[in-house]
């Protein structure tokens, strides 16, 4: 309990497959997923995580049938539970293209931001109409757009335009981070991957660089406590190293204690 990871992102998968091994349509699979969501919730409120973030919808999702898409906007609804929130001090935050959604999916997602914005405990973000590539697309386009708008340049920047404008050292790493959907949170210490595929799927691409990864063959809608204690318990006995040397960090958690 001394070494939960802070921030825990998850890529959902094996819905549809999970249905269609019992002989059902591909949509009883995506309403059995929202049932983990909400114990996945309430368990890492309980472990203390400070942020879950979970891949709901990427962009390439819209290309589904319309019908699955139809049917998994309308189970979405059915996650943003008040109670599941304000009984557990969650916060509910949502990172995507908002305006893809139907217009109920985008008026319940503000409506339960603004409803939950004040309490401090666990942090959902729910990543939907999302891909990394758009996220860091979106991004680039923001600084251009302050370049034309200098009133909209962090100070440490605007002083520049006096000497010739932006400068290419200007755009350090922490520059881009702060463009990001994600800025407002810290990037994933372990990233959770269930259903038996081994890739990352266009999904926070640039906050997972230094993430610990962990994949299981457990499809999302059989993911339970046990599976994700069994996730945190490999994650603990990893060493982050960030491009040090192992004797480097040990050096250093020597130092610490």
């Amino acid at each position: 309990m001394k070494h939960i990871p802070q921030h825990i992102a998850i890529i959902m998968d094996g819905n549809g497959r999970w249905a269609m091994e019992r002989g059902l349509d591909r949509t009883y699979g995506h309403k059995e997923g929202i049932n983990t969501v909400k114990k996945m919730t309430a368990e890492c409120a309980r472990l203390g995580v400070k942020y879950l973030t979970l891949y709901t919808f990427s962009t390439e999702n819209w290309n589904r049938p319309a019908y699955e898409i139809e049917a998994i906007m309308g189970l979405v609804l059915r996650f943003y539970e008040t109670e599941l929130f304000t009984d557990n001090n969650v916060r509910f935050r949502m990172v995507g293209d908002r305006k893809r959604l139907p217009d109920g999916v985008q008026k319940k997602i503000a409506e339960l931001e603004e409803l939950t914005k004040d309490l401090d405990g666990l942090t959902v973000v729910v990543a939907m109409s999302y891909s990394s590539r758009w996220e860091i697309t979106e991004a680039v386009r923001q600084i251009v757009t302050e370049v034309h708008d200098m009133e909209e340049l962090p100070e440490n920047i605007l002083k520049n335009w006096a000497t010739g404008g932006l400068r290419a050292e200007d755009i350090t790493e922490d520059f881009i981070s702060q463009h990001m959907q994600t800025s407002f949170m810290p990037d994933p210490d372990l990233l959770i991957r269930t259903g038996g595929e081994l890739r990352i799927s266009n999904y926070l691409l640039w906050q997972i660089a230094y993430s610990e990864l962990y994949f299981c063959d457990t499809y999302w809608p059989d993911f339970n406590e046990e599976e994700l204690h069994k996730a945190i318990a490999s994650f603990q006995n990893r060493q982050r190293r960030f491009g040090k040397t192992e004797a480097q960090v040990e050096n250093e958690m020597s130092n610490e204690k």
